[in-house]
């Protein structure tokens, strides 16, 4: 029988993993994509979060801190590569 935390770490991993290769793959297709559009983009995953007067399952929990984790990663990453060029 598979452990709670590890069902919520799997969900976790895939669903940032899977967040990271939609928005590598958004980046590539849709040269219109600015920072800015992600940044407003997480204010409201933000916000969701936030909203959560209904209650949530562990697991959707986990998938909406995966999201929002993503997010953060990709664009610091981006900001990063700016600050090379």
């Amino acid at each position: 029988m598979i452990s709670s935390k590890t069902n919520l770490e799997n969900t976790y991993t895939e669903c940032y993993e899977d967040e990271l290769r939609l928005l590598e793959r958004r980046r590539k297709i849709d040269k219109n994509l600015t920072l800015e559009t992600l940044e407003s983009t997480l204010q409201c995953l933000y916000a969701a979060d936030g909203n959560n007067w209904d209650g949530r399952g562990a697991l959707q929990q986990a998938a909406i801190d995966a999201q929002i984790a993503a997010y953060e990663t990709f664009i610091n990453n981006w900001k990063n590569e700016q600050i090379k060029e």
